[in-house]
C-alpha cells in the first residue's frame, strides 16, 4: 500500500495556541456573548478560571506569526464549553462564545489562509461532558432518555457531581466529568463523522485526535480519515499518542502523531541532570535520566526507523504542549538547554511545533502553569525570538532541513553530529551537550559555511577536512555542499 501525507505538512512550522491565554481582541467586535470579569491577564493561571483569550485576538497576531515564520496553527479546542481548556465540549458545532463564536473563526481562518497560513483544531470525540445535550437529557430524565445508548451507563441512579457515590456511567479516566461516548453505537459514530465533515467543509485544514487510542470500535478511524480526505485529501490527521504509534500509523488513520518519543530523549540529552524532577514525573514521555550523545543517537535512529519515511515527515515534532511543562522550567532556566533542544526541534524530520509563548522565554511548570497568558513585548526574551526566527528561516531556506535524509555522523560523549541531505545539498547539524570544548571534523568538507551557532565559533580549512571546535553547551548549523 502507498502511503500519503499532506505535502504541506512536510514544509510547515506550526505554532500550538490554547486559545484563553494567547491574545484578547484589541478593536471591539460583535459578541455572541456579554462576558463577566475574567481573571486579570497577569497573574498565575488557575484551573477553572477564565483570562479571556479569544480567536480575534488571534487573528489581530497574525501578522506577528507571519513575520516569525509560522505556516500552521493547531489550537486546543474551542468548541462551546464550561471550561477555559474546552476538553468538555458541551456543543461541537458551536464555536464557544467566549472565543467569540463561529463567526470569529470564520474571520480566523480567511485571514490566515490570505496569508497561506494553515489552520488545525483539536476533536475531542472519545468523550464529552456533563452539559453536551444528550447526556444532559440522560441526566434529566433518566431510563427514559432516548439518548442511553450514546454513552455507557452501568446502573441507576447517575451520579454526576457527588463523588461519594458510584457515577454509573464511563467517564474518560474515571472523571465523571467527561462521558465517554459507545462508539459501537452506528448514531454515535455517524454523529462524530459529520462534525469532523461539516469543519472541514468549513474550511479547518486539519484535526488533531485527542486520546484516540481510547477509541477501539473496529474501523471507526479508518472510516475517519476516508470521509475527511474524500473532502478535502490534503488535511492533516494527527493522534495524540505519546508511546509507538505504529498501529495508528499504516497509511489508512493518521498521518502522524505528536511525537513525544522526539520529545522526551531530547530533553533527556540537552538539559541532563538540569532536569527539573517533578516537571517530567507525570508526562508520559522518557524526560530522565540524562542521556549521553550514543544513547540520544540510538534513539534517534531506533526513531527513524520506526516508521515509514511518509509518515516521518509529517509527524508533530514538539518540546513542549499544554499537557507538559514548558522547556525554560523543565531546564531550571538553563538557556543553553533550551537552545540546543530548539536547534534540534528544528533540524529533525517532521514539521516542528512552538508551544505559544515559548519563542519569547514563557516559562511554566505543568498544568495550570504552563498555560500562563502570553506575555506583554516588554517583557519577551529578544534573544529566544531571534533563535526561533533564525531558525525558522534557515528551515524555510534549505530543503534539506525539511525533507532531506537524515544521517547520523559523530555520536560520542556529549557531541553529538548528523547532516541532512537531499538533491546534491547537505547541512551538518552539531550538538555539544556537554560542557568541555569538543573537535568536529567534517571530511571531504574543507572549507564548510557556518550558517548558525549558539556561540560564535571558528571552523579552520586543514585542505581534506573542516575542522572546528565547539565550545560547551553550543550547537550549530555548517553547510557543507
Amino acid at each position: 500500500m502507498q502511503i500519503h501525507t499532506p505535502d504541506w505538512v512536510k514544509h510547515a512550522v506550526f505554532y500550538q495556541i490554547f486559545p484563553d491565554r494567547f491574545a484578547r481582541a484589541q478593536s471591539p467586535h460583535q459578541r455572541v456573548l456579554v462576558s463577566g470579569p475574567m481573571e486579570d491577564w497577569e497573574t498565575p493561571p488557575t484551573l477553572q478560571g477564565y483570562k479571556g483569550g479569544d480567536l480575534w485576538g488571534v487573528v489581530d497576531e497574525l501578522d506577528y506569526l507571519q513575520d516569525l515564520g509560522i505556516t500552521a496553527i493547531y489550537f486546543t479546542p474551542v468548541f462551546q464549553s464550561t471550561s477555559n481548556h474546552r476538553y468538555h465540549t458541551h456543543d461541537y458545532y458551536q464555536v464557544d462564545p467566549l472565543l467569540g463564536g463561529n463567526e470569529a473563526l470564520r474571520s480566523l481562518l480567511d485571514e490566515a489562509h490570505r496569508r497561506d497560513m494553515r489552520v488545525v483544531l483539536d476533536g475531542v470525540f472519545n468523550h464529552a461532558s456533563r452539559g453536551f445535550f444528550f447526556f444532559n437529557d440522560i441526566l434529566e430524565n433518566g431510563p427514559h432518555s432516548p439518548w442511553l445508548d450514546w454513552f455507557i451507563i452501568e446502573g441507576w441512579p447517575l451520579s454526576a457531581y457527588d463523588g461519594s457515590k458510584p457515577a454509573n456511567y464511563e467517564g474518560w479516566a474515571d472523571n465523571r466529568a467527561l462521558p465517554k461516548f459507545n462508539h459501537d453505537n452506528p448514531a454515535v459514530r455517524e454523529y462524530i463523522m459529520n462534525i469532523a465533515e461539516y469543519w472541514i467543509r468549513f474550511g479547518i485544514d486539519g484535526w488533531r485526535l485527542d486520546v484516540p487510542f481510547c477509541v477501539t470500535a473496529e474501523g471507526f478511524w479508518q472510516e475517519f480519515r476516508q470521509r475527511v480526505k474524500t473532502l478535502n485529501a490534503e488535511a492533516y490527521i494527527v493522534g495524540e499518542v505519546w508511546t509507538d504509534a505504529r498501529q495508528w500509523l499504516d497509511g489508512t488513520q493518521f498521518d502522524g502523531v505528536m511525537n513525544y518519543l522526539f520529545t522526551g530523549p531530547t530533553i533527556a540529552f540537552t538539559v541532563g541532570d538540569r532536569v527539573v524532577m517533578e516537571q517530567v514525573t507525570t508526562p508520559d514521555y522518557e524526560a530522565y535520566p540524562p542521556l549521553d550523545a550514543h544513547s540520544y543517537g540510538a534513539k534517534m535512529q531506533a526513531l527513524i526507523d520506526l516508521y515509514p519515511w511518509e509518515i516521518q515527515l509529517a509527524q508533530l515534532n514538539l518540546l513542549a504542549s499544554h499537557d507538559t511543562a514548558r522547556m525554560l522550567s523543565i531546564a531550571g532556566g538553563d538557556r543553553a538547554s533550551v537552545a540546543l533542544a530548539t536547534l534540534l526541534l528544528m533540524t529533525f524530520p517532521g514539521a516542528p511545533s512552538i508551544y505559544y509563548g515559548d519563542e519569547v522565554g514563557l516559562a511554566g511548570g505543568l498544568d495550570p502553569d504552563s498555560r500562563r497568558t502570553f506575555p506583554d513585548s516588554s517583557r519577551w526574551d529578544q534573544e529566544f525570538l531571534e533563535l526561533h526566527r533564525r531558525l525558522i528561516q534557515l528551515r524555510q531556506q534549505f530543503p534539506a532541513l525539511r525533507i532531506g535524509h537524515y544521517h547520523i555522523r559523530q555520536a560520542e560523549g556529549m557531541l553529538y553530529v548528523f547532516e541532512r541531505t537531499l538533491e546534491g545539498q547537505t547541512l551538518a547539524i552539531a550538538v555539544n551537550a556537554g560542557t568541555e570544548t569538543a573537535d568536529v571534523e567534517l571530511p571531504g568538507s574543507p572549507a564548510p559555511e557556518v550558517c548558525f551557532a549558539t556561540q560564535p565559533i571558528t571552523v579552520k580549512d586543514t585542505g581534506s577536512s573542516g575542522v572546528f571546535r565547539l565550545p560547551g553547551r553550543t550547537g550549530c548549523i555548517v553547510k557543507l555542499t
